[in-house]
């Protein structure tokens, strides 16, 4: 084992870089040492030293290991600095360049970040062993950046480029699986020369797989899968086993997404109505800072809140141990932001999953999924990697406060003004060619009819408009409508006459909000967890008739309510009784319901 380079022995160090009397191999060794013991602004500066006095036909070496340094610091303008100067010396050392990219990203510099990589993919080997897998790095990171900045034909591109060079990266794979749907290029799973669509679907994600699979075996084994592949499982538990039995109840809620995102658009009231005589409640918190009305009502509604964004899993973890929480609900699941390594820690003695993921998260150290009896039949049981924590009405929270704007007319919306409105204003990547066909038959029973969909991106609405053209209805026959900020969006629900749901992959907030809004919504319910939020959501409002169990039967209720006009109304005035007296939105009546299940899991753990 190396010893450890004492105060002294840098003090030395550095004279010698300073005297020349200090080789590149000597500095590279002590450096290494100094960054392993944790002392890399130590090692930063000997390096510096050294490039001042000292000139070798490598130096470009030194000056990327400073970059390294530098970066991992987040000193960004110091380690672009760098990678430059090793590219001045090494203009062919490819390294660098792609390390350029990532401080440029950083830098907000989309621009100059791409153009370091693809200078890479212009000019590495694909055949030279030491070239290759920076080829791979470079066009993964174009797909990841271009996906990140919503441009997704570009995104897929790159990572068919990189697949077809290395078919076998189960990361890669799942982007490209969620790109593919994310576009509606049908079918989403296709050959990819030695890429077959079976080693596709066993690299989809878990959230691709709940749009893409309605077998709820299926969808069990991507979590899983995600579990077995990418999850450190051997870390020692911190919480106890039993709750620590404090006067009032300690919840604690973590996420990512205590933002303007729609997990913090249906708790922000829970947390607010939770009973303060018998609970204490926590927000563990990583979300952007958006500094939306949303996110300070969910941080006011804490009576601590926690930023754990810069904090590693493993102290995360034990932060949120520190606090003695006895029951800590992750709102993730396998979701975008999600910490599955830091709930992997144990740092409850009670974990339970609620809503961020429609769906089992495969996660050994969750104990429970809040449920109702119609979206987690016990049947379904065995498809749950958790068990199932019952409510009595329905298992997903509403906010009474939520904001609407003023409604919009259809001119201004921008739709006819007589026409039948269909609407599903689901994310386009939970359109399946199956549930899109039944859409365009719709139309064509019903003449005049539109169906106003979301515009989520425009390589989607190109590949929908010539779909539904090969369908026999004319592209025109689709609007599609802006994303809006909350309030707006809200108002314009009031503006169309029937909500169509996705299948397998139902609405869930969005359900939630047109049914707030007076809008009924049609669904189909299969045997998954995604495909019966909305059946669960109308159970618990009372109207059964609007759930079928096949594509024939939504298909004809489609048809029939368009065609009675009197059956609309009487939804609509039933909807307005719901909001004002039903249990769907009786937010006080949940979070009683929740928290005598917290009490009884708090007693019999």
């Amino acid at each position: 084992m190396k010893k450890a380079v004492s105060a002294f022995d840098f003090g030395a160090l550095v004279q010698h870089a300073w005297d020349r009397q200090l080789n590149l191999l000597q500095l590279l060794e002590a450096a290494d040492l100094l960054s392993a013991q944790g002392r890399e602004p130590l090692a930063a500066v000997l390096y510096h030293t050294w490039l001042r006095r000292n000139r070798t036909t490598h130096d470009h070496l030194a000056w990327f290991n400073l970059g390294v340094i530098l970066f991992n610091q987040r000193d960004f303008e110091g380690a672009r600095e760098a990678y430059s100067r090793a590219l001045q010396l090494s203009p062919r050392f490819l390294q660098p360049r792609f390390n350029l990219g990532l401080v440029y990203e950083q830098l907000g510099q989309s621009d100059a970040a791409i153009a370091q990589w693809l200078h890479i993919e212009n000019n590495a080997a694909p055949d030279d062993e030491t070239e290759r897998p920076l080829l791979l790095l470079a066009l993964n990171n174009l797909g990841r950046h271009y996906e990140d900045s919503g441009r997704y034909a570009e995104a897929l591109a790159a990572l068919t480029r990189s697949l077809r060079l290395e078919p076998d990266q189960p990361k890669v794979i799942h982007h490209w699986v969620f790109l593919r749907a994310k576009q509606c290029i049908w079918p989403v799973y296709e050959p990819l020369g030695a890429l077959t669509p079976d080693l596709q679907r066993q690299h989809t994600s878990a959230m691709a797989m709940i749009a893409l699979s309605e077998d709820p075996a299926m969808q069990l084994a991507a979590a899983r899968h995600y579990v077995a592949t990418s999850l450190k499982l051997d870390v020692p538990r911190l919480a106890p086993t039993k709750p620590y039995r404090h006067r009032k109840l300690r919840i604690g809620y973590c996420s990512s997404d205590f933002c303007l995102h729609p997990v913090a658009m249906l708790t922000v009231e829970l947390f607010e109505l939770h009973d303060r005589e018998q609970f204490e409640i926590y927000g563990f918190d990583w979300s952007r800072e958006d500094r939306s009305p949303l996110r300070q009502r969910v941080e006011a509604a804490m009576d601590h809140f926690e930023r754990i964004h810069t904090l590693s899993d493993e102290a995360a973890a034990r932060r949120i141990r520190e606090c003695e929480i006895d029951i800590l609900v992750d709102l993730q699941g396998q979701t975008l932001g999600a910490r599955a390594n830091m709930l992997a820690y144990r740092p409850a003695p009670i974990q339970i999953t609620y809503l961020g993921l429609p769906a089992t998260t495969g996660l050994p150290f969750i104990d429970y999924v809040i449920a109702d009896r119609y979206l987690v039949p016990e049947s379904a049981q065995p498809f749950y990697s958790e068990k199932p924590l019952y409510l009595p009405d329905i298992y997903q929270v509403s906010d009474r406060q939520r904001p609407v704007g003023p409604v919009p007319s259809r001119a201004d919306c921008g739709l006819p003004p007589d026409a039948f409105v269909f609407c599903s204003f689901n994310n386009n990547y939970k359109f399946t060619p199956e549930v899109f066909a039944t859409w365009m038959r719709i139309l064509q029973r019903v003449p005049g009819s539109v169906l106003w969909l979301l515009a989520d991106n425009v390589w989607a609405q190109e590949n929908l408009r010539r779909t539904a053209l090969e369908h026999g209805v004319s592209g025109e026959r689709l609007l599609f409508a802006p994303r809006l900020l909350p309030e707006h969006y809200l108002a314009r629900l009031a503006v169309p006459d029937l909500f169509l749901d996705t299948y397998p992959f139902n609405a869930g907030t969005t359900a939630n909000d047109a049914l707030w809004m007076g809008l009924p919504v049609l669904t189909m319910s299969g045997q998954t967890f995604a495909s019966r939020m909305a059946g669960a959501l109308l159970t618990a409002a009372g109207l059964p008739e609007l759930i079928t169990a096949d594509l024939q039967a939504y298909e004809d209720k489609a048809v029939a309510l368009a065609q009675s006009p009197a059956d609309c109304r009487r939804l609509c005035a039933h909807l307005q009784q719901t909001r004002e007296h039903g249990v769907l939105f009786d937010t006080p009546r949940f979070v009683r319901h929740l928290e005598v299940e917290f009490q009884r899991l708090a007693v019999h753990t």
